[in-house]
């Protein structure tokens, strides 16, 4: 087994690569003077189980070119298979027609990473579980909330606690660590009339005296998260701390994070930690090395994947 990792979130790779007790197969992944992509494989592969770590995240073109090179170089190396492990898979909330004359953005990242030579997928927590069927070739998608599951067991009185997904779209998600840990549900309704802004409307559940626990995939602007706090906050809820596995927190998110009446973000590092995000005070990073690990472990060695997480 070989391990190769990109550019966008190394220290990822090296922790993953640590539980593994696999050192990081060298490669060179840098850029020209025009910021062309170059890489070089500088060990040899060949008849090799080899697995990229990279996420496409911000610059999210420039780690996915990292990803199709690096993919195109193992193949043409003669690696015996190549698994593309992309923590955070970017564009996958462009997974259908939202209107006339969109793209399928999803669908056709998954053709390029196919066509540039990976024989299979695995992700972390899709935005959407159909994408999945976007790729001819196994895709494995695994799921945060085993980690999550642990870490809400460890700090919260779960006899007091509700489940809250924040938008309609993300009720499987929360219905499913609301069975986990054996709590009630409760769903806000909120109206996106623009990109990037989004309008709470109403709350379906009693929230009131619950420490509630809002559950989502991504964060991005953090928006609807703080509208979210908002509302349950004005229905009696006693506190309201998030779970997400994807921070991808763009523009002013971290700030208006912190300026919110949540009492805590907790986010995984599928995505590279910020800065903002490393200094902020109520935003919390969850490691998911060994969750990914084990998965690639797993893989290599031909054993259950879906067993994790039962």
């Amino acid at each position: 087994m070989k391990l190769v990792a990109g550019n966008s979130n190394r220290a990822l790779a090296e922790t993953i690569a640590a539980y593994l007790e696999t050192p990081l197969t060298k490669a060179v992944v840098r850029r020209f003077a025009d910021m062309e992509i170059f890489v070089e494989i500088q060990e040899n592969v060949r008849g090799e189980d080899v697995f990229i770590l990279q996420s496409t995240s911000f610059p999210t073109n420039d780690h996915l070119m990292e990803l199709l090179i690096i993919t195109d170089a193992l193949r043409r190396a003669s690696a015996k298979r190549i698994t593309a492990v992309v923590p955070y898979f970017g564009y996958a909330r462009q997974d259908r027609k939202p209107g006339p004359r969109t793209p399928i953005s999803a669908k056709l990242v998954a053709n390029l990473i196919t066509h540039a030579g990976a024989d299979r997928v695995m992700t972390l927590d899709l935005h959407a579980g159909q994408i999945q069927g976007f790729f001819d070739i196994p895709t494995d998608n695994l799921y945060s909330a085993p980690v999550m599951v642990r870490d809400i067991k460890e700090r919260f009185e779960l006899g007091n606690t509700m489940v809250v997904s924040p938008d309609v779209g993300g009720v499987v998600r929360a219905r499913a660590l609301a069975k986990r840990i054996d709590a009630q549900l409760a769903i806000v309704d909120k109206r996106r009339e623009r990109p990037g802004e989004s309008e709470v409307m109403n709350v379906i559940g009693d929230v009131s005296g619950r420490s509630c626990i809002l559950v989502d995939d991504i964060v991005d602007s953090g928006g609807t998260l703080v509208n979210a706090a908002d509302a349950l906050l004005a229905r009696g809820a006693k506190e309201v701390t998030a779970y997400i596995t994807h921070g991808v927190l763009s523009g002013g998110a971290v700030a208006r994070i912190t300026a919110s009446k949540l009492k805590e973000l907790v986010i995984t590092d599928s995505i590279q930690p910020t800065e903002a995000v490393r200094v902020a005070r109520n935003i919390r990073v969850l490691p998911i090395a060994t969750l990914i690990g084990e998965a690639i472990a797993r893989t290599a060695h031909e054993e259950s994947v879906s067993s994790l997480f039962d």
